[in-house]
């Protein structure tokens, strides 16, 4: 133990250390390194799935479910998404030394805010190699050095992606340990990693509600969270039936393991001859468990009774809540009551009702006649994300570049003092 964390610390150090040429490099050095990234990732497809397959030979033999091994495939359109982001970080705006605005004090001084890194970010995730290339993406751009901690299950793939990210950035003259990934999959790697308030400015976990927990239980350092994703589709009363059916088909099946994924659909009482059998027969055709409140068990045939805990479930898999609901009031007070901050959609063709869901419903990503899926940095135009937050505090929602920024001010003065 007292090697591992003499490592963990080595990494912090060095960590810093390389943050702060970083913080200054040139904007076109670092789109260099992206660029080089991808190109390497592409031209190392071959190696990256056969060390892929090495976890998922583990994974496959350790029992994860089908949700964990979806996510942990490195496929080609999986690898090709990965270079894909890196370039698209590229193509962003740099953060880095956006000034915000300016102001003059009745004393002649010119005050602004301008754009700086955060530091030094430490990601601790499970499962989805993507994280890997994502996280360093989005912190090289914005100024950053990170510290990656991957989940055993992906220990090989995350080792390959890792070096080719540090060789990309070493060949374009940036610090190499910009990027490091801690090599242990120790549980006292993840310990050390929390304590190092000095060098580690801040930590974002990505995983299960598990993994969260402890991180945000055992953290000397400020962290960006998010627990889980009970997210919820309202079908407004006069709503369009065909896209009510469309968006809630792809917020649950389309990929049902993460955690932008549908878990209750409510419905309007008005719409529950139009609307609601056929939205609960298309659900079932596709392998759906509907849990339902009453109304819906009356309506849709197979159905079964939901609990109580069924209402605030992150269920990651083909099963559903269902609930009827008499009003915009009362579908914004369910969402309130056993919601996670993170995305919420209506399906409405009335303006009004749609503005106010927007303003009403506090989740981190709200939607109006779209499905919770697009709730992702990648999606929503920031390239890649390095997490959702569901803290107010200091960012909320998909994460990208200027989430990963703070402001410091600026002043210019003409030999100003203060009488």
């Amino acid at each position: 133990m007292t090697e591992v964390c003499a490592q963990i610390r080595s990494m912090a150090q060095r960590a810093r250390a390389a943050s702060r040429p970083l913080a200054t490099a040139p904007t076109e050095r670092k789109n260099a390194a992206l660029l080089e990234a991808a190109a390497r990732v592409r031209d190392g497809r071959r190696r990256l799935q056969e060390e892929n397959e090495k976890d998922l030979a583990g994974a496959r033999r350790s029992g994860l479910p089908p949700a964990m091994l979806d996510r942990l495939t490195l496929s080609d359109r999986a690898i090709e998404q990965i270079c894909t982001s890196l370039e698209e970080v590229a193509a962003l705006a740099d953060p880095v030394g956006e000034v915000l605005r300016m102001w003059k004090r009745p004393n002649g001084l010119l005050v602004g805010r301008m754009r700086i890194p955060l530091g030094v970010v430490g990601i601790i995730y499970e499962s989805r190699p993507n994280v890997t290339s994502d996280a360093a993406a989005l912190c090289l751009k914005s100024g950053n050095a990170v510290v990656l901690r991957g989940g055993s299950e992906a220990i090989h793939s995350n080792r390959a992606l890792a070096d080719l990210l540090s060789q990309a950035l070493a060949s374009c003259r940036l610090p190499a340990d910009a990027v490091q990934l801690v090599p242990t999959t120790e549980r006292s790697a993840v310990l050390e990693m929390l304590r190092q308030e000095e060098n580690i400015d801040l930590i974002i976990p990505r995983g299960g509600e598990g993994l969260i927990r402890f991180v945000v239980e055992n953290s000397r350092i400020p962290v960006i969270k998010h627990y889980r994703g009970v997210c919820h589709v309202y079908v407004d009363q006069g709503a369009d039936p065909e896209m009510a059916v469309r968006i809630c088909l792809n917020a649950k099946t389309q990929r049902p393991g993460v955690c932008n994924a549908v878990e209750t659909v409510l419905v309007h009482e008005a719409e529950t001859e139009r609307i609601l059998p056929g939205l609960g027969e298309a659900l079932q055709r596709q392998g759906v468990e509907i849990r339902g409140c009453p109304e819906t068990l009356r309506r849709v045939p197979g159905a079964v009774p939901a609990t109580e805990e069924d209402w605030g479930r992150e269920y990651l898999d083909r099963i559903l809540s269902m609930k009827v609901v008499r009003s915009l009031e009362e579908a914004v007070d369910h969402i309130h009551r056993y919601g996670s901050l993170h995305t919420e959609a209506i399906v409405t063709e009335h303006y009004g009702r749609a503005q106010r869901f927007l303003r009403e419903v506090e989740s981190s990503t709200v939607l109006v006649n779209a499905s919770t899926r697009f709730s992702d940095g990648y999606e929503l135009g920031l390239g890649a994300e390095i997490g959702i937050s569901t803290t107010k505090l200091h960012a909320y929602g998909p994460m990208g570049l200027e989430e990963l920024t703070t402001t410091k001010f600026i002043v210019y003065g003409q030999g100003q003092i203060r009488e």
